[in-house]
């Protein structure tokens, strides 16, 4: 006699709970689920990255190729976790592509156009703005996933996601589109036509545009270190009150703050290239290089590795497709 399989709805509960810190005997009780079946579906879940119900035993069916995309789709593409990951990667490309291409012009052709500045730089500053933004977002995501597992699956919704993404562009323009409306009822429509050097001071001179941006980069620092300090150090007591070894938690949770520490950075940018220009005037172009590496590109570069690779699921078919499996 074939028994009856539990719900989709029950197994993931199961894996919420057991996500939360929860062991399996204490899952077992509270959903009156032998401790065996608890086992089994976590043991899936670790395994397969899903609680749906697999094929039967039988003969063995080779995946096609539309089948392994409607596989990946159903993982990486349904999942908010990785749709906000995919948001920050394409970004965090934009964004450092637009400003290596400032750089070689800066270094080479070093006088351009300022329609074409203005735009390479709009965009530039649109990516700058949305890193943080877009942490902070998966912060409260994996806050959720961990803190309030039952109400994860009803809150962090693929609309409701993609309507964040959308309120995170909405924020970073409202910060950048004023500075060239401002330029544009202040300054000639000659000044656009003409010949200058690349640099955000020189294509928007206003003063008022500079005290605007420290004011909201000190209103958008306090705003996400908040965020980040209280999601981070609720998941950081959680995993600790419901494990007795919570290194690794702590160590994630360092990782992940060294490099909020970099993003952060870009709120304080404008101070800290003062300090620069004061103390290392003569080799001002390197330190302004040096300054793009440490607080643009690395940080950057540690996103792929500590929100991707450090993922299970995402780490196994990553290996698969370098392996071509």
């Amino acid at each position: 006699m074939r028994l009856k399989e539990l719900p989709k709805e029950l197994r993931d509960r199961i894996v919420a709970r057991h996500r939360s810190g929860q062991g399996y005997k204490r899952i077992a009780a509270a959903l009156k689920v032998p401790k065996s079946t608890v086992a089994s579906i976590i043991l899936k879940w670790k395994k397969f990255g899903m609680t749906r119900t697999l094929p039967r035993p039988g003969c063995p069916a080779k995946l096609s190729n539309r089948g392994r995309r409607a596989l990946l789709r159903e993982i990486f593409y349904l999942n908010p976790r990785y749709i906000l990951f995919i948001h920050l990667v394409l970004n965090d490309m934009i964004h450092v592509i637009l400003t290596v291409i400032l750089f070689v012009i800066s270094y080479t052709v070093q006088k351009i156009k300022l329609y074409i500045c203005c735009v390479i730089v709009l965009f530039a500053r649109l990516a700058t703005e949305n890193t943080p933004l877009n942490v902070a977002c998966m912060a409260i995501e994996c806050y959720i996933a961990i803190c309030l597992p039952l109400r994860h699956s009803r809150i962090c919704t693929i609309n409701k996601t993609l309507m964040l993404i959308g309120l995170i562009w909405v924020t970073s323009m409202s910060v950048v589109l004023p500075d060239l409306f401002v330029t544009l009822a202040t300054q000639p429509l000659d000044f656009f036509h003409s010949t200058r050097v690349c640099h955000k001071v020189g294509i928007f001179p206003n003063p008022v545009l500079v005290k605007k941006k420290y004011i909201t980069h000190s209103v958008f620092l306090v705003i996400v270190w908040f965020t980040i300090f209280y999601t981070y150090f609720r998941i950081l007591f959680t995993a600790r009150a419901a494990s007795k070894d919570s290194k690794k938690a702590r160590n994630t949770i360092i990782l992940h703050g060294f490099q909020v520490l970099l993003c952060m950075a870009t709120y304080v940018g404008p101070q800290l290239l003062d300090a620069l220009q004061q103390h290392f005037l003569v080799n001002y172009r390197d330190s302004i290089f040096a300054f793009y590496i440490v607080v643009h590109v690395l940080p950057r570069s540690i996103s792929p590795i500590i929100y991707g690779v450090r993922d299970e699921t995402f780490r196994k078919y990553l290996k698969r497709n370098m392996l071509c499996k």
